[in-house]
């Protein structure tokens, strides 16, 4: 199975793609600008430094936050437009997911003093994305995974799990996981509230 992922929502725009467990090519770009400049053509320069024509991709898969608003929505709406251009599915899975492993906490900075935080056990979500103000050490820190690790790479290989498991149909959902309020909302309901 072919498989192209990307991640969008980290300050290090990823892109991966995978013939089932065997990595094909990837590339991890910093994301802090302008994503929607930067995501088509690593898409483009992946699959061309891979020999790969788009139409012979078998399935996508994308995070879904949280993380960058902007970068999250990007990263959906142009796998979306993909997998359904080329009439394949698509998996969408939150960021954490991606790259949980096992069990464990996932931590990412919020901004404000806060952190996104998600629990995982046996690589399954029990405490979906949501803030805190405070974490455990012992938590893995998403600022330290992308130093290392390539994120899309992780997102296409928890795809294939998720296949191999007859669980596509849940992971159908495109919403974007924001966990808390844009600053345009917050700021509008402070004018209104």
């Amino acid at each position: 199975m072919l498989i192209l992922a990307a991640d969008t929502s980290l300050p290090l725009l990823s892109v991966a793609l995978l013939s089932g467990s065997n990595l094909l090519g990837s590339i991890a770009l910093e994301g802090t600008g302008s994503r929607n400049e930067k995501l088509l053509p690593a898409i483009d320069w992946v699959l061309t430094e891979c020999n790969v024509d788009r139409k012979s991709i078998e399935l996508f898969a994308v995070t879904r936050g949280p993380g960058s608003f902007t970068g999250v929505r990007i990263g959906l709406a142009t796998m979306q437009g993909l997998a359904l251009a080329l009439n394949r599915p698509l998996i969408a899975m939150s960021t954490h997911e991606a790259i949980a492993r096992g069990n464990g906490t996932i931590v990412d900075d919020a901004g404000r003093g806060e952190y996104y935080v998600s629990v995982f056990e046996n690589g399954r979500e029990i405490a979906a994305p949501h803030l805190q103000k405070s974490v455990d050490d012992s938590a893995l820190r998403v600022a330290g995974f992308i130093q290392s690790h390539n994120v899309a790479v992780e997102c296409a290989r928890r795809a294939i799990e998720i296949v191999r498991d007859g669980a596509a149909d849940r992971y159908a959902d495109i919403t974007p996981i924001y966990v808390r309020l844009a600053e345009a909302e917050v700021k509008l309901q402070q004018k209104n509230g």
